[in-house]
């Protein structure tokens, strides 16, 4: 009979520890993915003390829409970690190892569920005509309460765009 020399299967005690590093590594990661708004009344450190345009427009429509961010993977990760984990505990022996597995596997498909549904932020897509007749259309966080007709402030500095009454 022949062995390979690479095993894939793990003890269940190996593949414990692999997933508690994982859920470390996972845990020192997370503030760094802490979702960024678009909120008009939200900025940063690097947007203040810094000169801005104001110009003023009208309203010409508003739509609502869904903003989206990037995903960064951590639900998927710890999902699988903390299902995997999950999974672990039960059955003995290889039952227990196919536990884990499937624990993963689930925990990963929820987690990414969860990461994308936290990563969604209601917005508005609000179309503007400068007084000068130029139209554009800025999308923000749905924060600002505006209709067609309504008069506008367009702050502008640093590559960021905000509607503002």
């Amino acid at each position: 009979m022949k062995t390979c020399p690479i095993s894939l299967v793990l003890s269940a005690r190996q593949l414990s520890a692999g997933l508690v590093s994982v859920l470390t590594v996972s845990i020192l990661a997370l503030p760094g993915c802490a979702t960024q708004s678009s909120s008009s009344a939200v900025y940063k450190a690097n947007e203040t003390q810094r000169e801005q345009t104001v110009r003023m427009a009208t309203v010409e429509a508003v739509r609502k829409v869904m903003i989206q961010r990037e995903s960064k993977g951590i639900g998927t990760i710890g999902g699988a970690v903390v299902g995997g984990i999950a999974g672990s505990g039960i059955g003995q022996g290889k039952g227990s190892d196919i536990g884990t597995v499937l624990g993963a596997i689930g925990g990963m498909v929820a987690g990414q569920a969860i990461e994308q549904q936290a990563n969604q932020r209601e917005g508005l897509e609000i179309t503007i005509k400068y007084d000068n007749g130029d139209r554009r259309v800025i999308v923000q966080e749905a924060d600002l309460d505006v209709k067609p007709g309504d008069r506008v402030r367009i702050v502008s500095g640093a590559g960021v765009i905000r509607v503002s009454k």
